[in-house]
């Protein structure tokens, strides 16, 4: 949607609009990043989870685990 010439042409005609494109994955820019690749490799990875209680029980179990972890 950013990238839609339409949009750009608004932005352009809007000097108090500044607009900055930004990579579709930067963990450098979000380093929450790197915690849900771990929880999602480590905790959720072949998972049917029942309900939300499940997943929420998942999650934490998993965030204590990398909590622990020296690295």
């Amino acid at each position: 949607m950013h990238l839609d010439a339409r949009l750009r042409a608004f932005i352009s005609t809007h000097d108090w609009i500044t607009a900055y494109q930004l990579p579709p994955y930067a963990p450098d820019l979000n380093p929450v990043e790197g915690i849900w690749s771990l929880v999602r490799r480590a905790g959720q990875n072949n998972t049917a989870f029942t309900d939300p209680d499940h997943l929420m029980h998942v999650l934490r179990r998993t965030f204590r685990e990398l909590q622990y972890r020296s690295e």
